[in-house]
Protein backbone atom coordinates (compact mmCIF):
# COMPACT_ATOMS: atom_id res chain seq x y z
CA UNK A 1 0.00 0.00 0.00
CA UNK A 2 1.35 3.78 -0.87
CA UNK A 3 2.26 6.45 1.22
CA UNK A 4 -0.48 8.32 -0.16
CA UNK A 5 -3.49 5.25 0.31
CA UNK A 6 -2.18 4.91 3.74
CA UNK A 7 -2.24 9.09 4.53
CA UNK A 8 -6.12 8.98 2.51
CA UNK A 9 -7.00 5.89 4.58
CA UNK A 10 -5.84 7.71 8.08
CA UNK A 11 -7.80 10.56 6.94
CA UNK A 12 -11.03 8.87 6.40
CA UNK A 13 -10.78 7.07 9.73
CA UNK A 14 -10.47 10.44 11.75
CA UNK A 15 -12.91 12.27 9.48
CA UNK A 16 -15.71 9.23 10.27
CA UNK A 17 -14.94 9.24 13.89
CA UNK A 18 -15.11 13.20 13.76
CA UNK A 19 -18.79 12.11 12.22
CA UNK A 20 -20.17 9.95 14.42
CA UNK A 21 -18.90 11.36 18.09
CA UNK A 22 -17.11 14.96 17.07
CA UNK A 23 -13.37 16.57 17.04
CA UNK A 24 -12.54 15.84 20.41
CA UNK A 25 -12.94 12.21 20.27
CA UNK A 26 -10.67 12.20 17.19
CA UNK A 27 -7.04 10.69 18.70
CA UNK A 28 -4.21 9.31 17.16
CA UNK A 29 -4.75 6.55 18.81
CA UNK A 30 -8.23 5.97 17.84
CA UNK A 31 -7.59 6.91 14.52
CA UNK A 32 -4.56 4.01 13.92
CA UNK A 33 -6.69 1.54 15.36
CA UNK A 34 -9.52 2.44 13.03
CA UNK A 35 -7.01 2.35 9.91
CA UNK A 36 -5.22 -0.34 10.57
CA UNK A 37 -2.61 0.56 11.83
CA UNK A 38 0.41 0.83 14.44
CA UNK A 39 -0.01 4.34 16.18
CA UNK A 40 3.50 5.21 15.55
CA UNK A 41 2.67 4.68 12.46
CA UNK A 42 0.26 7.44 11.95
CA UNK A 43 3.37 10.07 13.08
CA UNK A 44 4.87 8.78 9.22
CA UNK A 45 2.01 10.56 7.72
CA UNK A 46 0.75 13.61 10.04
CA UNK A 47 3.26 14.89 12.62
CA UNK A 48 0.61 15.53 14.98
CA UNK A 49 -3.01 15.89 15.65
CA UNK A 50 -3.66 19.28 14.20
CA UNK A 51 -1.89 18.13 10.87
CA UNK A 52 -4.32 15.20 10.87
CA UNK A 53 -7.57 17.52 11.30
CA UNK A 54 -6.54 19.96 9.02
CA UNK A 55 -6.48 17.50 6.62
CA UNK A 56 -9.85 16.57 7.56
CA UNK A 57 -11.08 20.00 7.23
CA UNK A 58 -9.47 21.21 3.85
CA UNK A 59 -10.35 17.43 2.47
CA UNK A 60 -14.18 18.31 3.14
CA UNK A 61 -13.62 21.89 2.00
CA UNK A 62 -12.33 20.92 -1.27
CA UNK A 63 -15.61 18.41 -1.45
CA UNK A 64 -18.19 20.70 -0.55
CA UNK A 65 -16.55 23.08 -3.19
CA UNK A 66 -17.58 20.86 -5.96
CA UNK A 67 -21.10 20.41 -4.42
CA UNK A 68 -22.08 23.54 -3.14
CA UNK A 69 -24.33 25.46 -4.74
CA UNK A 70 -26.15 23.24 -7.23
CA UNK A 71 -30.21 23.93 -6.45
CA UNK A 72 -31.27 26.96 -8.42
CA UNK A 73 -28.23 27.07 -10.37
CA UNK A 74 -30.59 27.35 -13.53
CA UNK A 75 -32.55 30.62 -11.49
CA UNK A 76 -31.28 33.94 -10.91
CA UNK A 77 -29.24 35.12 -7.91
CA UNK A 78 -32.11 34.62 -5.67
CA UNK A 79 -32.96 31.25 -6.57
CA UNK A 80 -29.31 30.16 -6.22
CA UNK A 81 -28.78 32.02 -2.56
CA UNK A 82 -32.01 29.91 -0.97
CA UNK A 83 -30.64 27.00 -2.56
CA UNK A 84 -27.36 27.06 -1.44
CA UNK A 85 -29.27 27.86 2.00
CA UNK A 86 -31.15 24.48 1.53
CA UNK A 87 -27.37 23.04 1.02
CA UNK A 88 -26.18 24.89 4.01
CA UNK A 89 -28.68 23.67 6.34
CA UNK A 90 -28.36 20.05 4.42
CA UNK A 91 -24.63 20.23 6.03
CA UNK A 92 -25.09 20.91 9.21
CA UNK A 93 -28.26 19.52 10.28
CA UNK A 94 -27.08 16.25 8.45
CA UNK A 95 -23.34 16.57 9.58
CA UNK A 96 -23.74 18.53 12.84
CA UNK A 97 -20.25 17.41 14.54
CA UNK A 98 -18.24 18.07 11.16
CA UNK A 99 -20.42 21.35 11.07
CA UNK A 100 -19.82 22.44 14.45
CA UNK A 101 -15.80 21.47 13.79
CA UNK A 102 -15.61 23.03 10.16
CA UNK A 103 -17.44 26.49 11.67
CA UNK A 104 -18.13 26.85 15.18
CA UNK A 105 -15.08 25.53 16.92
CA UNK A 106 -11.57 26.93 17.46
CA UNK A 107 -8.94 25.35 15.42
CA UNK A 108 -5.60 26.08 13.82
CA UNK A 109 -5.75 27.36 10.66
CA UNK A 110 -9.36 27.97 10.72
CA UNK A 111 -10.57 30.86 7.67
CA UNK A 112 -11.23 34.07 9.36
CA UNK A 113 -13.31 36.85 8.29
CA UNK A 114 -12.82 39.23 6.22
CA UNK A 115 -9.14 38.20 4.74
CA UNK A 116 -9.44 34.37 4.18
CA UNK A 117 -12.92 35.03 2.18
CA UNK A 118 -11.53 37.58 -0.60
CA UNK A 119 -10.92 36.11 -3.82
CA UNK A 120 -13.26 33.08 -3.05
CA UNK A 121 -11.42 31.52 -0.29
CA UNK A 122 -14.43 29.45 1.13
CA UNK A 123 -16.14 27.31 -0.67
CA UNK A 124 -19.36 27.71 1.22
CA UNK A 125 -19.57 31.78 1.50
CA UNK A 126 -18.23 32.79 -1.69
CA UNK A 127 -21.28 31.42 -3.56
CA UNK A 128 -23.67 33.47 -1.43
CA UNK A 129 -21.38 36.68 -2.04
CA UNK A 130 -21.33 35.78 -6.07
CA UNK A 131 -25.15 35.89 -5.87
CA UNK A 132 -25.53 38.93 -3.86
CA UNK A 133 -23.07 41.05 -6.64
CA UNK A 134 -25.26 39.26 -8.65
CA UNK A 135 -28.34 41.18 -7.25
CA UNK A 136 -26.59 44.53 -6.90
CA UNK A 137 -25.42 44.51 -10.74
CA UNK A 138 -28.82 43.50 -11.48
CA UNK A 139 -30.18 46.63 -9.27
CA UNK A 140 -32.16 44.15 -7.16
CA UNK A 141 -30.12 44.99 -4.16
CA UNK A 142 -28.45 48.21 -3.08
CA UNK A 143 -24.69 48.68 -3.43
CA UNK A 144 -22.91 47.79 -0.37
CA UNK A 145 -19.57 45.05 0.55
CA UNK A 146 -20.72 41.78 -0.61
CA UNK A 147 -18.78 40.39 1.57
CA UNK A 148 -20.77 42.01 4.34
CA UNK A 149 -24.35 41.65 2.62
CA UNK A 150 -23.08 37.71 3.03
CA UNK A 151 -21.24 37.82 5.89
CA UNK A 152 -24.88 39.47 7.85
CA UNK A 153 -27.02 36.85 5.84
CA UNK A 154 -25.14 33.75 6.72
CA UNK A 155 -24.32 34.74 10.50
CA UNK A 156 -28.12 35.01 10.99
CA UNK A 157 -28.71 31.24 9.57
CA UNK A 158 -25.99 29.99 11.59
CA UNK A 159 -27.44 31.59 14.57
CA UNK A 160 -30.39 29.65 13.84
CA UNK A 161 -28.24 26.98 13.00
CA UNK A 162 -26.84 26.51 16.37
CA UNK A 163 -30.06 26.98 18.53
CA UNK A 164 -31.43 24.56 16.83
CA UNK A 165 -28.82 22.26 17.00
CA UNK A 166 -28.52 22.93 20.58
CA UNK A 167 -32.16 22.28 21.61
CA UNK A 168 -33.07 26.13 21.68
CA UNK A 169 -35.65 25.82 19.19
CA UNK A 170 -38.53 23.47 19.53
CA UNK A 171 -39.73 23.18 15.70
CA UNK A 172 -39.72 19.80 13.25
CA UNK A 173 -36.54 19.84 10.95
CA UNK A 174 -39.17 21.01 7.85
CA UNK A 175 -40.73 23.69 10.34
CA UNK A 176 -36.71 25.33 11.22
CA UNK A 177 -36.07 25.15 7.46
CA UNK A 178 -38.98 27.04 6.97
CA UNK A 179 -38.03 29.45 9.63
CA UNK A 180 -34.62 29.89 8.07
CA UNK A 181 -35.85 30.95 4.53
CA UNK A 182 -38.24 32.69 6.21
CA UNK A 183 -36.17 34.70 8.33
CA UNK A 184 -32.97 35.08 5.17
CA UNK A 185 -36.03 36.56 3.32
CA UNK A 186 -36.61 39.18 5.59
CA UNK A 187 -32.67 39.92 6.10
CA UNK A 188 -32.69 40.14 2.16
CA UNK A 189 -35.62 42.28 2.00
CA UNK A 190 -33.52 44.86 4.18
CA UNK A 191 -30.77 45.00 1.47
CA UNK A 192 -32.82 45.59 -1.49
CA UNK A 193 -32.62 48.79 -3.63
Amino acid sequence: MTAERTADRIASAARAILLAEGAAAVSMRRVAEAAGITPMAIYTHFPNRDALLREVAEATFAELATSWGRRGEQGGWEERLFGQLQDFLDFALGQPHLYAFLLTEQRAQARRFPEDFRDGGSPIFTPAAQALEQGMREGALRRDDPLEMALTLTAQTQGLVQLYLGGRIGLSEQEFRALCERTGRRVLDGLRA
